[in-house]
């Protein structure tokens, strides 16, 4: 797994991106939480990024998980504080479920769950390969066809996401191989592997930062948003809406998510020590 490390010393923050990211999602945020004494840790996911991608792997949400508890063990990270961006944020839930010792708080920005497992963004790639089924067979622009309106919806101003910034996070799957590989890792989201977690269990202090405009996880009908949702059933939980921003609030709103992040990070610190 390929890891980029900011700073040195302090306690520790692991980054986890989403479906269509990687770490380079995290590079205005990442810096910033080196220069607060954290120790900053963004993860390209397995099968993400540079991270290897066997073609034989597991690449679902429980799979993930157990790839970053390693990675931790690795990195000689015994707690981090774990910030998880949709589908990072699901696969943080799932770390914090199965391995506790492992997370000191969460930090779940647009987190898919219940029924958005997984979310629309990714039901509506498999099925559009239908529609760019001849450009895709010619295998030269690889999952761009698919990707690019994906990358471009995640944020509510286009103008977070120019051609050259959606050229950069398609480059992972450029050509039929790159192509294949990225409908692996979607049909790889299994709502099931986040079924199986007793959500009021958890007992991490949890921050859930939702960019309102992430079309992805619109209000269906008169249900809550799966951020709502899971707002209510984990104790304690907190929420911060973001109004103007979409999915991906690194890009849009790095700014905010930092103070949000290093606020809640302090706070919480400060709950836990006795006397305080």
């Amino acid at each position: 797994m390929h890891v980029e490390r900011y700073g040195h010393g302090g306690s520790a923050i692991l980054l986890v991106h989403g479906f269509g990211t990687c770490s380079f999602l995290w590079r205005n945020v990442a810096p910033e939480f080196a220069l607060a004494n954290r120790t900053a840790f963004a993860v390209d996911l397995f099968g993400h990024g540079e991270s290897d991608r066997p073609f034989d792997a597991d690449f679902g949400i429980a799979a993930q998980a157990e790839y970053l508890d390693h990675a931790l063990t690795a990195l000689r990270v015994a707690r981090a504080t774990v910030v998880g961006v949709d589908l990072g944020a699901a696969i943080a839930l799932r770390l914090a479920a199965t391995r506790p010792e492992r997370v000191e708080r969460m930090v779940l920005v647009n987190p898919i769950a219940y029924d958005d497992v997984p979310a629309k963004d990714v039901k509506d790639l498999q099925r559009n390969t239908g529609r760019y089924a001849v450009r895709i067979s010619r295998g030269i622009l690889g999952a761009a066809p698919l990707m690019r309106d994906l990358l471009t919806q995640s944020v509510a101003d286009p103008a977070h996401m120019p051609d050259k910034l959606v050229a950069r996070y398609l480059a992972p799957y450029v050509g039929s191989e790159g192509l294949n590989h990225l409908l692996i890792l979607a049909r790889s989201i299994d709502g099931e592997d986040l079924d199986e977690i007793e959500l009021t269990q958890i007992d991490q202090p949890t921050l859930i930062v939702w960019g309102e405009q992430d079309h992805f996880l619109a209000h269906r009908g008169r249900d809550r948003a799966a951020p709502e949702r899971l707002a209510e059933e984990i104790p304690g939980c907190r929420i911060a809406r973001l109004p103007n921003v979409g999915r991906l609030v690194p890009e849009e709103s790095p700014e905010t998510l930092i103070n949000l992040v290093l606020d809640f990070d302090g706070a919480s610190a400060a709950r836990e020590v006795p006397g305080s």
